[in-house]
C-alpha cells in the first residue's frame, strides 16, 4: 500500500502521553507539513505557535477545561507539546485553511511515530481576555482566531 494512504488509514487520536518531550527533528518535520497545507487563494495565513513550556500548557489546559465546563480535568491529556493553530479571522476561509493545517500536523505526527489529537475550544480560548493577552505576548496580530490545539507526544500504551 502507498505509504501516504497507509498513514491516513492508520492514524488515530491519542489521549494518553509519556512525559518525555518530543525531539526537535520530529517537531520540525511536523511543522513543515503544516506549512504545506493548502489554503484558499494560496494565502497561507494560518500560523502555528509551539508551546512546550509546562506552565503555559497547564494554563491553557485549565482555561480550556473551564470553557468545556469540566474544571479540574486536563483536556490536553498530559501531552508535552501543544501546537496552537490560529488563522486570520478577516479571511473568509480562515476555519477551512486552519483545519487543513491541523490535518497535516496530525498525519505528519503519525508518520514520524508520534501521537496527536485535535483539542477543540481554541476559538473560545483566544476570544477571552486571557487568551488575547497570550496572543499579544506571542506577537500574534489581534485579528487571528483560534482553530485548534494539536497536542503531540509519545503515546503511552496502545
Amino acid at each position: 500500500m502507498n505509504e501516504t494512504l497507509k498513514v491516513l488509514k492508520e492514524r488515530r487520536s491519542v489521549r494518553k502521553y509519556k512525559a518525555e518531550q518530543i525531539r526537535d527533528e520530529e517537531l520540525n518535520a511536523i511543522l513543515e507539513a503544516g506549512t504545506w497545507a493548502p489554503s484558499a487563494k494560496g494565502l497561507q495565513t494560518s500560523v502555528m505557535v509551539v508551546v512546550q513550556d509546562p506552565e503555559t500548557i497547564a494554563w491553557m489546559s485549565k482555561l480550556n477545561a473551564e470553557i468545556q465546563g469540566k474544571p479540574g480535568t486536563d483536556p490536553f491529556y498530559g501531552a508535552p507539546t501543544v501546537v496552537v493553530v490560529l488563522a486570520d479571522g478577516k479571511e473568509a476561509n480562515w476555519l477551512q485553511d486552519g483545519s487543513l493545517v491541523m490535518g497535516n500536523l496530525m498525519n505528519a505526527a503519525h508518520a514520524v511515530g508520534l501521537g496527536s489529537c485535535w483539542i477543540h475550544r481554541a476559538y473560545e480560548e483566544f476570544q477571552s481576555a486571557e487568551g488575547k493577552a497570550l496572543l499579544k505576548k506571542w506577537g500574534v496580530p489581534e485579528n487571528y482566531v483560534g482553530v485548534g490545539h494539536c497536542i503531540l507526544g509519545y503515546a503511552k500504551g496502545e
